[in-house]
């Protein structure tokens, strides 16, 4: 049986992007998907975004951000909650990621949003990744 993770893979394709300088990289469309995108963008980790429609399910072009000669604003992006071990954790239990540093991305009954903004709104969630 096959396992798919598609935000893994999201994130790998990001991690990646990056690492090879690519001004912009192509995912695969989702809900989901560009709600995250949104929240990178939202804490500058990415230049900008778009979902290009297309038959099937449509792509997120995503413009990678750099800080100077090609070094990614994004050092590390790493998945917590995975399909075969999901992680939720209360408003209170959600810890600072590099000591405030980085930040989390929480799936919430509010939608998503980044662990500071779960904890002023005393909200917890689902942890989906950690980005710093």
């Amino acid at each position: 049986m096959a396992i798919s993770d598609p935000v893994a893979d999201m994130l790998t394709i990001i991690r990646n992007g990056g690492k090879a300088e690519f001004a912009k990289v192509d995912i695969p469309g989702s809900k989901l998907k560009l709600d995250m995108v949104r929240v990178l963008k939202e804490q500058g980790y990415i230049k900008d975004y778009k979902f290009l429609e297309n038959e099937t399910q449509g792509v997120i072009r995503v413009y990678l951000k750099y800080i100077s000669e090609g070094e990614p604003t994004i050092f590390g992006i790493k998945r917590v909650s995975k399909p075969s071990c999901r992680v939720y954790k209360k408003a209170k239990q959600i810890q600072p990621v590099l000591n405030g540093l980085g930040v989390s991305i929480v799936s919430t009954s509010r939608g998503l949003m980044t662990d500071k903004q779960a904890k002023e709104a005393n909200v917890g969630g689902e942890i989906l990744c950690n980005v710093w």
